[in-house]
């Protein structure tokens, strides 16, 4: 919908991740206009994560998140102008996964795997989950990613085709593969943080994932061990993987050679 001349989604919040290279003979001004155009962003209840790619793929790359799309597209054709060429671009929005783990669902496994079958223990345990589901519904739509060394970003789909069909599997089916994939990124809380946001009808890929870590052998490992998972190994098509060490606008131009003037 819009509102005051923005656009701000229904649910969830708009999503860009930027990416480009660095021209010759930059002009005069250009780090400050682009530290000063992320900080309007910044100043009007948006983030910016700024990053020096490895790699030739590009010399530098945003991810800009935040309620308001107009926002993030005046941010994006600030800094999109000499000496920044664009390279690559992805738009999506947070989303909550629809194979998250309802309240029957986490009745269920409290008799099944836990053994619980008091009712008033039962509700206490139901009143704490809601709490955390809360907590995680709220990081989920409306984040706010924390500093970590590397942002690693790479947009993916579900296959199509013949008998990998993703979408002609049944929603229990595709729930239960989904709660297993889920369970293997469980085990690198604390080592990588990861943003899963919604792109189908948006860009060329379904989702985009954004991985924030210190350790790029955390961020290595949590991607091999995933691809031998089903979901990955028999139904996932991936995109182009981009990663950066992460700084402040400032920081990141500067390594680049774009430094403030």
């Amino acid at each position: 919908m819009t509102d005051g001349g923005g656009l701000v989604p229904s649910v969830g919040w708009g999503v860009l991740h930027l990416y480009y290279r660095l021209a010759a003979d930059p002009e005069p001004g250009s780090a400050k206009r682009i530290v000063d155009a992320a900080a309007a962003l910044e100043a009007h209840g948006h983030q910016v994560l700024a990053c020096s790619v490895l790699g030739h793929k590009a010399d530098v790359g945003f991810m800009a998140l935040g309620p308001d799309l107009a926002r993030l597209e005046r941010f994006q054709r600030a800094i999109g102008r000499h000496p920044l060429e664009p390279v690559f671009s992805f738009v999506s929005l947070t989303e909550l996964s629809p194979y998250t783990s309802t309240e029957d669902d986490e009745r269920a496994r409290l008799g099944a795997e836990e053994g619980i079958t008091d009712p008033a223990e039962v509700e206490r345990r139901i009143e704490a989950w809601r709490a955390r589901m809360a907590e995680y519904r709220e990081h989920r739509l409306h984040p706010r990613l924390p500093t970590r060394a590397l942002l690693c970003f790479y947009p993916m789909s579900k296959r199509r085709a013949g008998d990998d069909n993703w979408y002609r599997l049944a929603f229990e089916e595709r729930k239960t593969l989904m709660a297993g994939h889920a369970r293997v990124g469980r085990r690198y809380a604390g080592r990588v943080l990861q943003l899963i946001t919604g792109s189908t009808g948006l860009d060329d890929h379904e989702w985009g994932v954004t991985l924030l870590a210190d350790d790029p052998v955390a961020l290595k490992e949590i991607v091999g061990e995933m691809r031998f998972d089903e979901v990955s190994a028999r139904y996932a098509e991936f995109g182009p993987f981009l990663v950066g060490r992460t700084g402040t606008v400032a920081e990141v131009l500067a390594r680049v050679g774009l430094a403030a003037d």
